[in-house]
């Protein structure tokens, strides 16, 4: 949770629990545990629990009364900067994080789905997790033309929250298409699977707020751990 491009703690806990509400596993009005037993529970500071409730209610997704607790107020499509990602862990939710492999500017692939303008992309292989948990290898590559040049450092866990914040970039759509990979080579050791495995793969072509098309990715996931989700509940 200490990585350079990690969301802050308090916002990170808020999009726990928003991913726990969306996978059902906390049901609208569902009372909350006592604030310092909640704390304790998730090994942060009472402040930082405080936060994170603060920022849910103010979607709509917690109702704290007074002298009573904090209630679940459970609503389709929760907003959430991970709404687009569409794994969870078996048993539900999950915190994504993840980890940079490599960043690099590169003439595209000509076996890639065609996306933007530019004859380069930004190709970013990153390790996924979620709430600590080994999930999948992701290969992400943006059209050149947005940027000149992306550094590790630059990006956040949540690389469509980097979009927004950095490149005035909004996704406002995403077409998935789900089948079997084999795991690429380079994926890192601690990966649960061999290179060559296959694996449910995710292939995704997103659109920017302007209707073009801006990035092509691909998701190898393990499904002894986690499952796709096609639509948050």
């Amino acid at each position: 949770m200490s990585s350079p491009g990690a969301l802050p703690l308090y916002l990170q806990i808020s999009e726990l629990l928003i991913r726990d509400i969306a996978a059902g596993r906390l049901i609208d009005g569902e009372r909350l545990p006592p604030e310092r037993d909640m704390a304790a529970g998730l090994g942060i500071a009472v402040g930082t629990l405080r936060q994170a409730l603060k920022a849910l209610a103010g979607k709509g997704l917690v109702e704290r009364i007074q002298g009573s607790g904090n209630y679940i107020r459970a609503k389709a499509d929760p907003t959430s900067v991970y709404a687009l990602l569409r794994i969870e862990l078996l048993e539900g939710g999950g915190l994504p994080t993840a980890r940079v492999l490599s960043v690099d500017r590169l003439p595209k692939d000509p076996a890639l789905p065609a996306f933007g303008i530019s004859s380069e992309g930004h190709r970013i292989r990153r390790l996924r997790f979620l709430s600590g948990v080994v999930a999948a290898v992701e290969e992400i590559w943006l059209d050149g033309a947005l940027v000149d040049r992306i550094a590790p450092e630059d990006l956040s866990e949540s690389l469509y929250l980097f979009y927004r914040q950095r490149l005035n970039l909004w996704i406002a759509r995403a077409e998935d298409r789900i089948g079997l990979g084999p795991l690429p080579g380079w994926a890192p050791a601690e990966f649960p699977h061999a290179p060559g495995t296959l694996l449910p793969k995710i292939t995704r072509i997103t659109e920017g707020q302007d209707g073009q098309s801006v990035e092509a990715s691909f998701t190898w996931y393990d499904p002894d751990r986690v499952a796709y989700v096609a639509r948050l509940k």
